[in-house]
């Protein structure tokens, strides 16, 4: 891997005036340059492209689809769209810190990974504060780990391109398609774990997860129901994922937040 490599930048977009301008912001400033964003606008009705367009950044690649679709075949299209050799994601609320591609893309040549996330910030927008959402030093991501305790922030990663050879986000699911993808990848590939700050995650009342809290719990279900059977067959549990599944589905029955906000 070359210093200067591509970094493809996947951004997708559905009515995200409100905080895109920092999003894209946070990318620009970024101290390692060698990378593209591609913008998937699933079909905003809001001043979305105006901001984009305001930037008059070549770099910023803005594709329009004329049809809302899930957001896994959403990100399917845009990564579709990139021309570099690696892909990272942000999506339009989040924020990263100037030297997140540099350091990634650092131990990704030092270590030898086709992949790696970090970990990140909780920023409560309500609260206006930021929370570090620390995770324990992990010497090796393996399947099982992330089914125990899903903690991989798709605004974190870092990928070859070529991983999608072996595993497409699943397009009828517009909540838990990294998961499913992350999972399913860490199958083949070994996943690197950078425990550094890398990301903010902004919270607010229309994170997807919180504002399709029905949707979120049928799709962890229709999940479990899809591959306990081939999880199995790899000696690899479910477990904690049916807990974690019936722990949502007791919250919803007596109206409790799935979620702090």
């Amino acid at each position: 891997m070359s210093k200067s490599s591509l970094v493809s930048i996947i951004m997708n977009c559905h009515n995200s005036q409100k905080y895109l301008r920092q999003s894209i912001s946070s990318v620009i400033n970024q101290s390692y340059k060698n990378w593209e964003i591609i913008l998937w606008d699933n079909k905003s009705t809001d001043k979305s492209r105006k901001i984009v367009e305001s930037f008059k950044n070549k770099k910023i690649k803005y594709f329009f689809s004329k049809k809302l679709t899930n957001l896994g075949k959403a990100r399917n299209l845009a990564v579709k769209k990139a021309k570099g050799k690696y892909i990272a994601f942000i999506d339009t609320d989040d924020t990263w810190p100037k030297n997140k591609l540099k350091i990634q893309m650092e131990f990704l040549k030092k270590n030898n990974f086709k992949i790696c996330f970090t970990n990140l910030n909780n920023f409560y927008q309500k609260k206006r504060i930021k929370e570090k959402k620390v995770k324990k030093y992990i010497k090796k991501i393996t399947t099982q780990s992330l089914l125990n305790d899903y903690q991989l922030g798709i605004i974190t990663v870092i990928m070859e391109k070529s991983l999608f050879k072996l595993k497409k986000f699943n397009e009828k699911l517009n909540i838990l398609e990294d998961f499913d993808l992350f999972i399913h990848l860490s199958l083949h590939t070994n996943i690197g774990f950078i425990n550094k700050v890398l990301a903010d995650y902004r919270i607010h009342g229309k994170n997807l997860t919180i504002k399709k809290s029905n949707l979120y719990i049928n799709e962890l279900k229709q999940w479990i129901n899809e591959n306990e059977s081939k999880f199995l067959k790899k000696n690899l549990s479910l477990f904690m994922q049916k807990k974690y599944l019936i722990k949502l589905q007791i919250k919803k029955l007596f109206n409790l937040p799935l979620f702090n906000i």
